[in-house]
Formats: C-alpha cells, sequence, structure tokens
C-alpha cells in the first residue's frame, strides 16, 4: 500500500514542510533566495522547486512572516534579501512544537514497529 503523492511532502515530508524549513533559515538570518535554496537540502528537501519556494516566500511576506527589500549586488542585478517577522518567529515556535509531537509519535511507533519486527508472528493463521 502505498501513501498518495498528493498526501505527502517531498521525500515523504509533510505538507507545507518548507515554510517551518524557510522561516527556521530565516531565523538564523537574512537571506537571498538563491541563498535559502542552497540550503535547503540539509533539511530534507533535497531537490526544491524555485518557483514553490518562491511561491512561499511571497505568500509568508503577504502574511506578514517574512519581510524583503531589494539589495544591490557589486556582482550583478540587485537580489531581494527576506528577513523574519516577529509574527513569523511566533509561528517558527508553532511549528517547531508541532513538529516535537509528530517526531515522538514516530517514535513510539518505530519503537513499537522494530519491537514487532523482531518478534515472531503470533496468533496468526498461516496461509
Amino acid at each position: 500500500m502505498s501513501v498518495p503523492p498528493s498526501a505527502q511532502g517531498p521525500s515523504g515530508l509533510p505538507r507545507n514542510y518548507l515554510r517551518p524549513c524557510l522561516l527556521l533559515l530565516l531565523a538564523e538570518g537574512p537571506s537571498h533566495g538563491y541563498d535559502l535554496l542552497e540550503q535547503l537540502p540539509a533539511l530534507g528537501h533535497e531537490r526544491a522547486d524555485p518557483g514553490g519556494m518562491y511561491r512561499s516566500l511571497r505568500a509568508m511576506e503577504e502574511e506578514g512572516l517574512v519581510r524583503s527589500w531589494w539589495e544591490d549586488s557589486p556582482t550583478g542585478p540587485a537580489r531581494r534579501t527576506y528577513d523574519l517577522t516577529e509574527e513569523g518567529l511566533e509561528w517558527l515556535h508553532a511549528w517547531a512544537g508541532s513538529l516535537r509531537l509528530v517526531h515522538g509519535a514516530l517514535g513510539r511507533f518505530l519503537t513499537r514497529y522494530t519491537a514487532a519486527a523482531d518478534e515472531p508472528v503470533r496468533g496468526r493463521a498461516r496461509r
């Protein structure tokens, strides 16, 4: 039985996992979009979609979670710099709390799975 692709993010990550990842990266400091894109694989987004990332940043800016401005670049065109707002930091804390709960539930599942996988089949009719 497989999980439908629409129910999961890239590599089985939760849907919308990109948002807390972007908020976390911006909590570490202001950044340009390209820099964010390069850092996403370390958080599980091996093949992050640039278009999806920029759409998420725009949506989060409209929601007041991030702010951006244009910055001149000495080596090329101006680049948009993104930064976290206070409201964005609050949302990051909320996401982290939620992910901690999921992490705990997955840990409990895996512990029971490991125990069950190591035990011989009990009480099941053989086919």
